[in-house]
């Protein structure tokens, strides 16, 4: 009762700040909220950062989300007591958490385009920020324990800290977007640089049971230089642009992962069980096609009894493709041997399969073009072996070769074998391949230290998934 009390007196408090403020100009009230900031780049020890990987530690996100959207109004209570959606299900999303002395008090979910495209889609026209290339992530779900958000930005910029540079370095993101209530998008503007997808306000967002919301997207190419400015001259327990883009931060623990993957699933089928059947109604909410779908995506035998059937006879259609779990961002390069001379093309793979690849080119290559690909798949495993380009795709300026690979070596099956098999990101540990005939493909070699560069210094578009026994074309 007595912290009802408080945080119904903190609330009408800040609502009051927030209509004073409204009477500013715009540049005021920028001005103000970065005057507020409060960043400290070696927070306390008991702050941990990571990936929400456990039933325990999701299930504690969940609850602080609901009880956070209950309270503003985003939505009606559940009888769970959670939030949980259906985008919580893919494996192209990826929920952090803030924990504090082992326990969970923050929480932001971020997500990758998947089968079911971004929530703010529903609302907010996409075609300006995709005109610019590079990948998207929507950032979502955003909640802090209401005992810890007076602790002057200890946990929210640390979260916030964690999940711009996840996005970047482990999702292989460009663009951030966002869906806020209007009350709040000016601390976006005004602290982060995010700048509106578009003028006027959506009065009704289905996604937050109907409020109203404002779209708005933040460049990660360009924001280092944007807040560098906004912030210059600050002192350093001020100075968000440091803190967010040069300070290091020691409370992170980064998902350890073998293969250059770009995502990184946690659920396995008993806890994609527990959540979306037992807990929750949202697989049974499900039509049709999101039913299918989410089999195309969990199609190993484990997932079967846990995932919601569809009707008889319902199909996707023969337009649609089939996804796969992982998508990858691996280094490689690719030599031609052309008038007795050898020529290197610096290439991104970006979808694996058994007998074929897709990949980034920088520069267009002839079909039929034939070469030794080496490609890091991560961990000290590297793959030789020979590729023909078999078709061109060019979608937003970028050039895309897909290739076929007649006789994949070792390590490349170990990969492929590992990315068909695995249920979570913890599972893609390499198994050994047994010794096959001859291919006639060179040994394994070690990988130039400036392709491994090349992988940190990557930017720009990957595909969604990586194809089955097929290359496909990104859509």
């Amino acid at each position: 009762m007595k912290r009802t009390l408080i945080s119904r007196m903190r609330k009408s408090a800040h609502d009051a700040l927030r209509d004073g403020l409204s009477l500013l100009p715009q540049s005021w009230r920028f001005e103000f909220y970065r005057a507020m900031v409060k960043c400290d780049p070696t927070p306390d020890p008991r702050l941990e950062l990571k990936i929400a990987e456990t039933q325990e530690e999701l299930e504690d996100c969940f609850r602080i989300l609901h009880d956070s959207y209950v309270s503003a109004g985003f939505m009606k209570p559940d009888p769970s007591g959670l939030r949980v959606t259906i985008y919580h299900a893919l494996p192209t999303t990826t929920t952090l958490c803030a924990k504090w002395d082992g326990k969970v008090v923050g929480t932001i979910s971020i997500i990758r385009e998947g089968v079911f495209g971004f929530p703010l889609q529903s609302v907010f026209d996409l075609t300006a920020v995709r005109a610019k290339g590079g990948k998207i992530t929507e950032v979502s779900s955003l909640a802090v324990d209401p005992r810890y958000r007076g602790l002057g930005g200890q946990v929210l910029f640390p979260l916030m800290k964690f999940m711009r540079e996840y996005a970047r370095d482990y999702f292989d993101t460009r663009h951030l977007v966002i869906a806020v209530n209007p009350n709040r998008i000016e601390m976006y503007e005004g602290l982060l640089a995010f700048t509106r997808l578009q003028a006027c306000e959506v009065n009704n967002y289905d996604f937050a049971n109907g409020a109203p919301a404002v779209g708005a997207t933040l460049d990660l190419q360009l924001s280092p230089e944007q807040t560098r400015l906004l912030y210059r001259d600050r002192p350093a327990h001020r100075n968000l642009h440091s803190y967010l883009y040069v300070d290091p931060l020691a409370n992170i623990r980064w998902p350890e992962r073998h293969f250059h993957t770009t995502n990184d699933p946690v659920l396995t089928p008993a806890m994609m069980d527990y959540f979306f059947n037992q807990r929750t109604q949202v697989f049974e909410t499900l039509d049709d096609r999101k039913r299918l779908l989410l089999r195309s995506i969990y199609d190993l035998d484990d997932y079967a009894g846990v995932l919601p059937m569809p009707r008889a006879g319902a199909t996707l259609g023969a337009a649609m493709r089939q996804h796969q779990r992982f998508s990858l961002r691996c280094p490689a390069q690719l030599e031609v041997a052309s008038y007795g001379t050898s020529i290197a093309y610096p290439l991104q793979v970006i979808e694996l399969s058994r007998h074929g690849f897709l990949a980034e080119c920088p520069t267009p290559l002839p079909e039929g073009t034939s070469g030794t690909l080496t490609v890091d798949l991560g961990s000290a495993d590297t793959a030789v072996v020979e590729a023909r380009a078999v078709r061109c795709h060019v979608s937003q300026g970028v050039t895309y070769h897909g290739f076929m690979v007649a006789r994949p070596d070792a390590s490349w099956q170990r990969c492929v074998d590992a990315l068909h098999s695995g249920r979570t990101h913890r599972d893609l540990a390499p198994q050994p391949v047994q010794a096959a005939a001859d291919t006639g493909t060179a040994p394994p070699q070690a990988m130039p230290a400036s392709l491994a560069a090349a992988a940190v210094a990557s930017a720009g578009a990957s595909a969604a998934a990586a194809a089955r026994e097929s290359m496909l074309t990104p859509a």
